[in-house]
């Protein structure tokens, strides 16, 4: 293996939110912290050696963005996804959370209702409420163990005031990687009722075996007027701090107005470190791809595998794609700050809990498997022990 996934590294002392910032640190001894969705594994060397080449140099005064920049993004769409995207539909933003929140702001007005759905990553809820809009949920379907979109409840929803939905793509937390025909269902709705859908596709690479991913905006000439499609090698290529994200807008008008709401808060260009990565990424990481994706996925079937074998009673969700497992221990009829206390100061191991990601997470745990597998091998096995005979 070109690529070194298997390599404990220390991340103790760097300020990280995972390891160093976790709320019982301190309190606990050896908590293995399985949340935030980070990975463990150091960036690829074509993005470091791409940042060193960059700080050799030694100025760093105002920058334009190249034309190659956007060259290794186009080309890297159209190679995984077949997606043509041209460079005039593309605009940088310093991250997907604020491009959500620049979404709202831009396409909505204070009252406006802004659909989400939950159980889904909680900075959408965040982006809708902070900006004076309002929630409405529409909850995914959980039957036989797998989720779906719930398109007649979304129907029913719509009103005059719904200008928007915020879609997961891939699906966070549940691990849902959405077809064409459910996609197409969605946008053909949304199209008629005049809702914009903001896809947050920032997990599209990381796809298991027998899953693709398509662009909402590919989907039909429907999906390429209303939506807008955030994207990021952040999740892919372990580079989130460096705050790079590009958002892809085919219609002329929307992406005017998103220019704008951008444009007021003075933000413009990208910094030249999220450039340098973000280029050497889309130019150089196909081969790292390659080999990340079945690792996480045989981590994920390590997962499975060891609670089938040892607590059947705790499910997991397919994880589709992302790195994010997604379990279930309603099975034990514990209340979800009992399930927590056993996980922190038992098995001590640290897993977002389910319940922030809204109706539907209740008793639910995600578990961040971009690690060593042998970090993921010992928490499973103290949460075993831990769970085994309640």
């Amino acid at each position: 293996m070109k690529f070194d996934f298997n390599s404990l590294i220390d991340r103790n002392g760097t300020h990280s939110v995972k390891w160093d910032h976790f709320d019982m640190k301190g309190e606990v001894d050896g908590m293995i912290p399985m949340s935030i969705a980070d990975m463990d594994f150091k960036a690829p060397s074509f993005i470091t050696d791409a940042l060193f080449n960059r700080v050799s140099h030694g100025i760093f005064g105002y920058t334009v963005v190249p034309g190659s920049y956007y060259d290794s993004l186009e080309r890297w769409l159209m190679k995984r996804f077949g997606w043509e995207v041209k460079r005039e539909w593309i605009r940088f933003s310093p991250g997907v959370i604020p491009a959500l929140n620049f979404c709202v702001q831009a396409f909505t007005s204070p009252g406006d209702k802004v659909v989400i759905q939950p159980p889904v990553y909680h900075p959408f809820r965040a982006a809708i409420a902070n900006n004076g809009r309002v929630v409405v949920n529409n909850p995914l379907r959980h039957e036989g163990g797998r989720y779906g979109m719930d398109l007649e409840g979304l129907e029913s929803l719509i009103d005059s005031r719904t200008k928007m939905m915020i879609l997961a793509s891939p699906h966070n937390p549940v691990g849902r990687v959405w077809s064409q025909e459910e996609l197409k269902a969605l946008v053909d709705l949304c199209f008629d009722r005049g809702v914009l859908i903001v896809s947050d596709e920032i997990h599209a690479d990381l796809i298991m075996p027998g899953f693709r991913h398509i662009p909402t905006a590919s989907v039909s000439d429907k999906a390429a007027k209303i939506t807008l499609t955030c994207t990021s090698p952040s999740k892919t290529f372990n580079v989130a701090e460096l705050h790079v994200a590009n958002i892809i807008i085919p219609d002329r008008e929307l992406f005017e107005r998103f220019d704008l709401a951008l444009s007021k808060a003075g933000i413009t260009r990208p910094n030249i470190m999220g450039l340098a990565a973000s280029e050497a990424a889309y130019a150089n990481g196909e081969k790292w791809v390659e080999e990340l994706v079945p690792y996480l996925y045989e981590n994920y079937t390590t997962l499975r595998k060891y609670l089938k074998e040892t607590l059947p009673a705790v499910k997991t969700a397919e994880m589709e794609g992302t790195y994010l497992g997604w379990l279930d221990f309603n099975c034990f009829g514990l209340a979800d700050s009992n399930v927590e206390e056993m996980l922190l100061t038992k098995a001590r191991v640290a897993m977002t809990p389910g319940r922030i990601f809204g109706p539907g997470g209740e008793g639910f745990y995600r578990m961040n498997l971009a690690c060593p597998r042998t970090t993921v091998e010992e928490a499973v096995r103290r949460i075993g022990e831990t769970f085994r005979g309640v």
